[in-house]
């Protein structure tokens, strides 16, 4: 998994992480969604981002809390925008 080593903790950072997808800012390409997933290896969680052909182009962590509490922010997508 390519990810960096900080878990994302808050729903405040998993919202700035979804930014930065949606808008461009981690400089992706080809990004088709964003899903919530657990590691077959150890099952820890994590949010992925996927292509069209749902080969993962970036993850980071979730806390098991964000896991279940953020899903709806990941199906949904975020109600503001970066600045």
């Amino acid at each position: 998994m390519n990810n960096e080593t900080t878990t994302i903790t808050t729903l405040a950072e998993l919202e700035t992480f979804l930014i930065s997808v949606e808008t461009g800012g981690l400089g992706l390409t080809d990004v088709a969604g964003i899903a919530m997933a657990t590691s077959n290896k150890d099952g820890r969680r994590f949010v992925a981002v996927l292509d069209d052909k749902q080969q993962l182009l970036l993850s980071r962590w979730v806390t098991e809390e964000i896991f279940q509490t953020g899903q709806d922010l990941v199906r949904n997508g975020t109600s503001r925008t970066a600045h």
